[in-house]
């Protein structure tokens, strides 16, 4: 069996170091792998109008932001399909067949969706768009039969979800779906990246980001105001490293190349680490380490960028080829379920010859 990833994400915004060591680093990786024989990366753009269907302008604006952050973090387009929801139609169709096979109590016990909807407040008033996007989810999966989703780990529901979609379609109506795995960030870090805030989730609405495309003045004040151990008030204090959000962004991103280079005064984290928490090591300093070691890898990231931004119709030509081209393997799948589902009546020439001849019979 083919090989195939299917990602993304939805553009309200631009993206951030929660997206890039969550999943944006290990697509270019893997994308670079030779590995995998087709990579579809989707700006999931039908998914965001389930709980912004009152503000287009804002989805429409960020598909743009997006797809820029997608080029700068080093996604090929040569080797990557990058294609937007919306435009595949196949997608709406294959969520109104998946949705006969699930239940509405099965989408409420979905661990992802309720914490959604907790975050976002809807309550009873939840868009069914947005309770329904598990399914949605599914659908944009199987119809490029991918066989790997590399996501975060608060996506485990979600292709959970999609897994019992496709073995409840295989059992009923044959072997015509891919059921995909799962495939999370290597470093335990990177598995949800903190807020600069030290909430549980770097997120756009919670507004504590830092973006791929801050400037360096941007992330600097962002960095320099990063939640610490709130009890490491004096320099001479022992500091605790767990729950540090400094630590944790740490943990993510620097090398012991880094210390060689920004502070050689420590060989490794570990060192760096074991001096904070006997005291004695003051939350600036690290914060200063932390800044050069992000702005390091942010750089290139700006550079590419800044060149793509040089040529924004040709930014859009990228999305209008990927989108092609997903779209005729959405087609392809999207005629074998509707083949296994028995509802593509004009390409089925044995049911219209066999209702000819009973009916020819009856003359």
């Amino acid at each position: 069996m083919s090989k195939i990833i299917l990602t993304g994400d939805r553009p309200t915004g631009r993206l951030h170091l929660g997206h890039y060591v969550g999943s944006l680093k290990r697509r270019v990786e893997l994308q670079n792998s030779g590995e995998y024989e087709k990579i579809f990366i989707m700006i999931a753009d039908a998914q965001a109008l389930t709980d912004n269907a009152d503000n287009p302008e804002k989805v429409r604006q960020n598909i743009i932001e997006v797809a820029l952050d997608y080029l700068s973090v080093g996604i090929d387009p040569t080797k990557s399909n990058i294609f937007i929801q919306s435009q595949i139609s196949q997608l709406t169709e294959l969520t109104f067949y998946y949705m006969n096979l699930v239940t509405v109590s099965r989408l409420q016990r979905n661990p992802t969706v309720k914490s959604e909807i907790q975050m976002r407040n809807f309550e009873a008033s939840i868009p069914v768009g947005f309770f329904c996007y598990p399914i949605s989810q599914a659908a944009d999966i199987t119809a490029f039969k991918a066989t790997t989703v590399p996501v975060g780990e608060d996506q485990e529901p979600m292709i959970e979800q999609c897994r019992e979609i496709v073995r409840k379609f295989n059992s009923v109506y044959g072997e015509v779906l891919v059921e995909p795995e799962i495939l999370l960030p290597d470093n335990k870090a990177c598995l949800r990246l903190p807020g600069t805030d030290g909430k549980a989730k770097m997120s756009k609405s919670l507004g504590n980001c830092i973006y791929l495309s801050d400037t360096p003045e941007e992330v600097k004040k962002k960095v320099m105001s990063m939640y610490t151990d709130p009890n490491h008030i004096q320099v001479s204090d022992p500091g605790q490293v767990e729950g540090n959000t400094v630590f944790t962004y740490l943990d993510a991103f620097s090398s012991d190349e880094d210390f060689a280079e920004f502070l050689p005064d420590y060989k490794n984290l570990d060192e760096l680490k074991d001096h904070y928490r006997r005291g004695g090591l003051g939350d600036v300093k690290v914060k200063k380490f932390l800044l050069n070691v992000i702005n390091k890898e942010l750089e290139p990231i700006r550079a590419r960028r800044h060149e793509y931004e040089k040529d924004i119709p040709e930014v859009y030509n990228i999305l209008k080829r990927g989108t092609e081209a997903a779209y005729a393997v959405a087609q392809d799948t999207l005629d074998d379920v509707k083949a296994a589902m028995k509802i593509d009546y004009f390409n089925d020439a044995e049911l219209i010859k066999v209702q000819s001849e009973k009916y020819s019979r009856t003359e």
